[in-house]
């Protein structure tokens, strides 16, 4: 079957995820899901002054019930949503400036961001020049917005025609249509779309699922290439770029 184009994964594939943590303890800040926690906490301390406890409590429960609506219905609610959660279990309506919060949490891998991937730059110089490109990629906390200003950040905007962005989309991988829905954006047929990225239930079933091919990426985490059922496996950007160049 003929190859007309990619898709790629953004964590883990395109950038790699957790390595501004260092960067953050080098400079005496808390990792990044304890800075978000504080974020809240600070936000709710003046309608519910003496509560921090009971908000650190309630900002958990939001993000089990996001986990909970990612992994089972497979769409990620945007931050307000579930600073809502929280505000829900904390006993208050709303907070005196939630915008800043949403701003502060959304910016946060913006203002520090995690470094590409090794070889991003030339694999995808290498891969643009014979295939149009597009990401299908999973907004956690940082919306699809900002993921842009974090490619363009790392020089990687450019090589893209096409993104599916969960919390735009309004679903999120392994749900098949993100895959029908970048293969549009691209212009080709979904069966003749070859997705890469770095977890086998998001980035290969899901594809499959499609009708499209996938290539489990493990340059920079291995979530278990040796027992993968991608139709292919690369172990570098390079080496990925060596298949299909």
């Amino acid at each position: 079957m003929k190859i007309a184009a990619l898709s790629f994964d953004l964590w883990d594939t395109l950038v790699a995820d957790d390595s501004d943590e260092p960067l953050r303890a080098a400079r005496g800040w808390p990792a990044k899901p304890a800075a978000r926690e504080a974020l809240y906490v600070a936000a709710t301390a003046s309608v519910a002054p003496g509560r921090s406890e009971a908000a650190r409590a309630a900002w958990a429960l939001s993000l089990d019930w996001f986990r909970r609506e990612w992994k089972v219905h497979h769409r990620t609610p945007p931050l307000r949503a579930r600073i809502a959660v929280a505000n829900r279990a904390l006993g208050v309506s709303a907070l005196p400036d939630e915008h800043a919060l949403v701003a502060a949490l959304a910016e946060m891998e913006v203002a520090l961001p995690p470094a590409p991937a090794p070889g991003v730059h030339a694999a995808l110089e290498r891969l643009a020049g014979r295939y149009p490109l597009g990401i299908v990629s999973d907004a956690i906390v940082t919306p699809g917005h900002d993921l842009r200003r974090l490619l363009a950040h790392h020089g990687l905007l450019g090589y893209f025609r096409a993104f599916v962005f969960s919390d735009e989309a309004g679903f999120s991988k392994p749900d098949p249509r993100a895959f029908h829905r970048v293969a549009r954006g691209l212009g080709v047929p979904v069966a003749q779309l070859v997705h890469v990225g770095d977890r086998e239930s998001n980035d290969v079933a899901g594809p499959h699922a499609a009708g499209a091919r996938a290539v489990l990426y493990t340059g920079v985490v291995d979530r278990g290439g040796a027992r993968s059922a991608a139709d292919w496996v690369a172990p570098s950007l390079t080496a990925l770029a060596d298949l299909f160049c």
